[in-house]
């Protein structure tokens, strides 16, 4: 019976991509304030705006590849058994060959529609106004904007109950409810938490280890304690 490693990922898991990670410099996101691309609001009030924002993301992602720490997630898959739960919209996960990836806020490759949130479709090139459902309903991208519920939050508390080995990668632990997932994990079960500048956990029982570094590096010293 192989151990359960289940690993939290954010943004910084794709920042050696070169996918820039929105709460870095002045709060913007590439040069945009978050509201204006990343809220209801901002859908409402510029829905173009925003679809160009997720069409530069979208192309983005044919230009990028996994890192070093993408592929050793997927290779720990040959000693454990590995649930990805990510924060992040970018599919380098899935590239990089790993097998069990929960996505908490939604998928750039993927619309949906705007009436029907089951209503869900692959989605690889730019997505503009007038493109519609069946229904004749505009598709918006598949993402979780703030201040929209998170609905795949239900389907990680579980995962987390069930992990022997927890490791938090590359997030600011800011971005709730994700950031309080690790605390569903069993009070003995180690936790591993690998960020550059890594925010202080308080209120955790678990045996924890902070590495100070990438993802890249932090993986692959946690795997060779593993």
């Amino acid at each position: 019976m192989k151990k359960k490693i289940v690993a939290l990922t954010g943004a910084g898991m794709s920042a050696e991509s070169g996918i820039s990670t929105f709460r870095d410099s002045n709060g913007l996101w590439e040069n945009h304030d978050i509201m204006e691309v990343a809220s209801p609001e901002g859908w409402r009030k510029n829905p173009a705006l925003v679809l160009d924002f997720y069409n530069k993301r979208r192309a983005q992602l044919k230009e990028v590849k996994p890192n070093r720490g993408h592929e050793i997630l997927a290779e720990l898959e040959k000693n454990f058994e590995v649930q990805i739960i990510t924060q992040n919209v970018d599919n380098l996960h899935e590239k990089a060959g790993s097998s069990n990836i929960l996505h908490l806020h939604g998928e750039l490759t993927k619309v949906r529609s705007v009436s029907n949130e089951n209503y869900i479709l692959n989605w690889t090139e730019d997505l503009n106004l007038g493109d519609n459902d069946k229904n004749g309903n505009q598709l918006r991208p598949h993402i979780v904007w703030f201040g929209e519920a998170v609905p795949a939050i239900d389907e990680a508390i579980p995962m987390m109950e069930e992990a022997d080995i927890v490791i938090i990668i590359g997030t600011s632990l800011q971005v709730y409810p994700a950031a309080g997932l690790m605390h569903y994990a069993k009070s003995t079960v180690p936790v591993y938490y690998i960020d550059p500048k890594p925010a202080v956990i308080y209120d955790l029982a678990n045996p924890l280890e902070v590495l100070a570094m990438s993802a890249s590096e932090g993986l692959e010293t946690v795997r060779s304690q593993l």
